[in-house]
């Protein structure tokens, strides 16, 4: 039973000086200084993605940005189609220009906050059933008025 115990000691607790020290360990020293910060050799390398450049337009004459992506801001609110609502965080709203009785091709996302029509009109809420939209009138009176108008979205 000496026995026994002896060599479950000797295997269990090399600690206690009872183990076996080899001499090729014995004057080697590691440059590690701290374990725990090195990488795990099981993971994949993270690579850092470069961050894109933004270009900046060619500004006209007068001031605005040119580019030649289509644009709904001269577009009157009467032709106007609301066709679909993104919800979530950032609520976005799909819109297409009615040209007659058909809807355009072309399809823009617009957000809280833009400006619409000839008049700009501030797009100040998107819900689930259409967007709100005010605007900035003068009255008869030459007193400045807001009007809220409220694009259903469309079934067509």
């Amino acid at each position: 039973m000496l026995k026994y115990w002896l060599i479950l000691t000797l295997g269990f607790f090399p600690i206690m000086g009872f183990a076996k020290v080899y001499p090729f360990f014995k004057d080697i020293s590691t440059k590690i200084k701290d374990p725990f910060e090195l990488r795990d050799p099981f993971k994949r390398k993270i690579f850092k993605r470069k961050a894109k450049i933004k270009r900046a337009y060619e500004m006209t004459a007068d001031g605005s940005v040119f580019s030649n992506l289509p644009s709904i801001d001269n577009i009157p609110l009467n032709q106007i189609r609301i066709v679909g609502i993104l919800l979530g965080k950032d609520r976005r709203a799909i819109a297409k220009i009615s040209t007659g009785t058909s809807l355009g091709k072309e399809t823009f996302i617009l957000k809280e906050g833009m400006f619409l029509g000839i008049d700009k009109a501030e797009l100040k809420a998107i819900l689930p059933g259409g967007i709100v939209v005010v605007e900035k009138i003068k009255n008869v009176y030459d007193q400045e008025e807001y009007i809220e108008t409220i694009i259903p979205v469309s079934n067509d």
